[in-house]
């Protein structure tokens, strides 16, 4: 458990991860229920969601389609724990979970994880956040009480005890809960509550690290959070964790994508004018052949359409690459495509700046993304992904990669096991913002 490190925020002395009443829905549709993480959901998701259940959890965690309405979110999670949509588990847990499909198998433990700053290398985090969607968060989770979907952390187990215990609850004892969603991924959920297994797993987890996959809005949202509470009652309390998802590295590799960008502002004519002087530009005949020679190039490349040819822009000026690059900056930050595109190409090439004004973000669909570019008249700019090990090396020199360089999967499903901040019902808490008073991309996320 956390020590004491001074008067008002204990702080943890290793990767904790202690057990919970997890709180989880009574339904026999238990697929119609989940969704996928909030900030993957756009307005036409939400729509989708709200007619497959009544009781689907979007209404929670993206309460309102255009407008957030959080006491609403608060007033709907009251009522179906009165009503017994909802329930909590009775003995305190940490749950396997495991996710299965067609080239996806992955298995980790949800708990709540103690929270520690970033100057404690305890939790690490690879990117930066915006302040928009950490006072969203924030405000749900003040107003609710509760943390409705868990971050997703990684950490390199080596097949410890914690990750050979996991396995073997998965392969030999039936689920608590289990449910196959519209992706075709099944989702299979166990508490361990032998105190014994829970002594294992914690003394394996306590001397590593561990690495934010996805969720760095919602954590700094729990540090304020815990912030606050120290504030106005300087004793620990449940504010001093957060859920999360905890996946040894080492057995589950992740699956790392890129993520993509549309400028519309910037027609693709253009955009290959002003690269060209710097860049060597090669045209492909289409998508297919431009997204080929893309994976088979080296250094930094980008594959830029507006539909029809694709043209792989390679080979920069290494003078003006030089010249536009921080020299504060590790050499693996420099040498990262996300940070050449925000440094190099954006600014000193197109004149802009990589902001969610300028520059929209399209996750992992390279076809998506060239739609969006022809139906705005602008410029797909495709990326590959970033290797793993380069985004924790750089977490773990304390630096953080460019905005939306990552996103990692399988992503946790939201809505099969939630966490009260409280036993009781939720009081709006003094201070809560007002929905109205909440402005920001509230579905910007990572």
């Amino acid at each position: 458990m956390p020590s004491m490190a001074n008067p008002e925020l204990p702080v943890p002395d290793g990767l904790v991860l202690r057990p919970f009443h997890g709180v989880r829905f009574t339904v026999d549709d238990l697929a119609g229920v989940t969704s996928p993480p909030y900030d993957l959901i756009d307005k036409a998701g939400v729509r989708e969601l709200l007619d497959t259940h009544p009781n689907n959890v979007v209404r929670l965690i993206l309460p309102g389609i255009d407008q957030p309405r959080y006491a609403e979110a608060r007033e709907r999670l009251q009522e179906w724990l009165s009503s017994g949509v909802l329930a909590a588990d009775e003995t305190p847990a940490i749950y396997v979970y495991e996710q299965s499909g067609p080239g996806i198998l992955q298995r980790g433990l949800i708990g709540d994880v103690g929270l520690a700053g970033p100057e404690q290398h305890i939790v690490l985090p690879h990117e930066n956040v915006m302040p928009g969607p950490v006072a969203n968060r924030l405000a749900l989770m003040r107003t609710t009480e509760a943390n409705l979907e868990p971050i997703f952390l990684l950490y390199d187990g080596a097949g410890g005890a914690a990750t050979r215990l996991v396995d073997r609850i998965a392969t030999s004892r039936p689920p608590l809960a289990e449910a196959v969603t519209g992706d075709g991924v099944r989702h299979r959920l166990w508490a361990v509550t032998d105190t014994g297994e829970l002594a294992s797993i914690n003394a394996d987890l306590r001397p590593r690290q561990a690495l934010i996959a996805d969720g760095h809005h919602r954590y700094a949202t729990y540090l304020e959070l815990q912030r606050e509470h120290h504030a106005a009652r300087p004793e620990p309390g449940p504010w001093d964790f957060g859920l999360a998802l905890l996946v040894d590295s080492s057995a589950y590799p992740p699956h790392l994508k890129a993520i993509h960008r549309v400028i519309p502002e910037l027609p693709l004519g253009e955009a290959l004018a002003k690269a060209r002087s710097s860049w060597q530009v090669r045209e492909h005949a289409g998508l297919t052949e431009g997204l080929a020679a893309l994976e088979e190039s080296t250094g930094p490349a980008y594959l830029l359409s507006g539909g029809g040819p694709a043209y792989l822009l390679t080979d920069p000026d290494p003078d003006r690459l030089a010249h536009a690059m921080p020299t504060d900056r590790s050499a693996g930050w420099r040498a990262l495509n996300t940070s050449i595109l925000a440094e190099f190409l954006l600014p000193k090439v197109w004149g802009m700046r990589d902001d969610e004004r300028s520059v929209r973000v399209v996750h992992h669909d390279p076809e998506a993304a060239v739609q969006l570019a022809r139906a705005s008249g602008g410029t797909a700019v495709l990326l590959r992904p970033l290797a793993v090990e380069d985004v924790l090396a750089i977490a773990a020199r304390g630096e953080r990669v460019p905005r939306k360089s990552t996103s990692f999967g399988p992503k946790p499903r939201t809505g099969l096991v939630l966490r009260l901040l409280t036993s009781g019902p939720a009081p709006q808490q003094a201070g809560a913002l007002s929905d109205s008073e909440v402005s920001g991309s509230w579905r910007s996320e990572q």
